[in-house]
């Protein structure tokens, strides 16, 4: 029986990154379905297709690889669903937000709690791949001490092309 990787929660001042459960699916569907969400992500479909946000909790919920945390601000903004956040074994970390929320300092935030407990568990040295079109993505991780190492292309679902990337990493 394969051993699952149970989600920690992970508290902020303002946030709390918990386990996605299957009550987070209208929320994350409405986000995920906006393309100004979906174009900014490798992986998000745009229209997002019957299925593919209960396939995503699914996943979720099942992982023996990637940690995958449900962005609550409940206590801080009164929306208990406002974005994502994933965690690979090998340092990777990708992230939305729903738009309702940018430019308040939510993933600042949420990046930073999942840097910490990163550093916690002895990750190797986290990364993440940001499309070029998409500064603000660029910030946050800058704000978390991330660097840009390379610049590179990568393909966009929602946008069905390949897109131009920067390649950020944070030392511990």
């Amino acid at each position: 029986m394969e051993t699952l990787i149970k989600t920690p929660v992970l508290e902020t001042k303002r946030l709390t990154l918990r386990p996605t459960r299957i009550s987070d699916s209208g929320l994350i569907s409405l986000y995920t379905s906006d393309l100004r969400v979906a174009r900014m992500t490798a992986s998000i479909p745009h229209p997002n297709p019957p299925g593919a946000v209960e396939a995503f909790i699914d996943t979720c919920s099942k992982s023996n690889d990637q940690l995958h945390w449900t962005i609550d601000a409940t206590r801080g903004f009164g929306c208990e669903v406002v974005g994502a956040v994933g965690l690979y074994p090998d340092g990777e970390i990708g992230y939305w937000l729903g738009p309702f929320f940018w430019n308040l300092g939510i993933a600042t935030e949420a990046i930073e709690a999942v840097c910490a407990f990163a550093q916690s568990e002895a990750y190797p040295p986290l990364h993440a791949t940001v499309f070029q079109e998409n500064p603000a993505s660029r910030r946050v991780l800058e704000k978390n001490n991330f660097a840009q190492i390379n610049k590179g292309t990568g393909f966009s679902v929602a946008q069905n092309k390949t897109v131009k990337t920067w390649e950020m990493r944070r030392d511990p």
